[in-house]
């Protein structure tokens, strides 16, 4: 008798009769899935923190994986508590069919997508990837439509599941171990290689998260080319994979060293340089094309913009 409100009927409607208890049920079994979900999202945090990060990105997929059923049942059990008639598989699947061919090929073509990353793991929450297009940043989520990507600026990027499946790019972090970085730089010629690459290394010490040498991971100097104004050299280090997170700011530290260091030596960093040689002028040549130019351009004088050599 004190649940007889649950039959009130509000209304009727072609045959259908809609009464209190038909709209709280499904309200409480909606209820019942934000708690359930909130439950599972709780659980596998606390297990992912205390697993080995190897194995977290597992208990993170199941996780998902449990939330996308977990909703499917609630949604059909609060179709049925409402008075929909889901028995009918064909009905159910046609409906589905149409709904797939009006645009809904987008949606599960994520969705699976979204399927195949949690479970191919090429990528998995917590890797730092570098997109075709430049864009760097941290995982935070790979949900059933969109991956969510987080940049060193806290901002967050949604990139459908279909397209970081199917687009290139690259992961910094794969398999939680780090990788080498090549710092470019130069100097003047003549300067010295044993004190450029002493001053080099001295740089890449003074950087707290440059790792420790073994004898596979060392700190490198590299002479890589012979440029049109300079020795360009490469500082090849390893640092720790927190740094690697953040390119941008780990570079900065490196060429800050660098900076120190080479002027702490005394190493030029030189400007680009241009050297004129004039062969012939209005018909003379050697000093007497020099002399046709005037004093300001003659050789030996520091203003000169250039070298003047005949």
């Amino acid at each position: 008798m004190e649940l007889a409100f649950l039959d009130f009927e509000l209304f009727h409607v072609r045959g259908v009769t809609l009464t209190v208890g038909a709209l709280l049920r499904p309200a409480l079994i909606l209820a019942g899935l934000w708690l359930a979900l909130g439950l599972i999202t709780r659980i596998s945090n606390r297990l992912r923190d205390r697993v080995d990060p190897s194995r977290g990105f597992g208990i993170y997929a199941v996780a998902q994986v449990l939330r996308y059923l977990v909703v499917f049942v609630a949604l059909v059990s609060a179709a049925r508590a409402i008075g929909l008639d889901l028995s009918s598989f064909t009905i159910f699947a046609g409906a589905l069919g149409v709904g797939v061919g009006l645009g809904l090929q987008d949606v599960v073509r994520n969705f699976v997508n979204g399927l195949i990353l949690l479970f191919d793991r090429s990528v998995e929450v917590g890797d730092f990837i570098e997109l075709d297009d430049g864009t760097r940043g941290r995982i935070v989520a790979i949900g059933p439509r969109a991956t969510t990507i987080q940049t060193n600026d806290r901002v967050d990027i949604l990139l459908p599941n279909a397209d970081m499946l199917n687009g290139k790019l690259t992961n910094w972090t794969r398999n939680s171990i780090t990788r080498r970085i090549r710092i470019p730089f130069a100097v003047a010629y003549g300067t010295d290689k044993e004190k450029v690459r002493e001053a080099a290394l001295e740089a890449a010490a003074a950087v707290p998260f440059t790792m420790p040498e073994t004898e596979t991971e060392r700190t490198q100097v590299w002479l890589t080319r012979f440029g049109e104004s300079a020795l360009e050299f490469e500082l090849v280090v390893w640092p720790t994979l927190e740094a690697v997170k953040r390119p941008g700011a780990m570079i900065a530290a490196y060429n800050w060293a660098l900076d120190t260091a080479l002027r702490k030596h005394g190493i030029e960093i030189p400007f680009p340089q241009r050297d004129l040689h004039i062969r012939s002028l209005f018909g003379a040549q050697g000093a007497h094309a020099r002399d046709l130019l005037g004093p300001a351009l003659r050789p030996g004088r520091n203003d000169a913009a250039d070298e003047i050599a005949p």
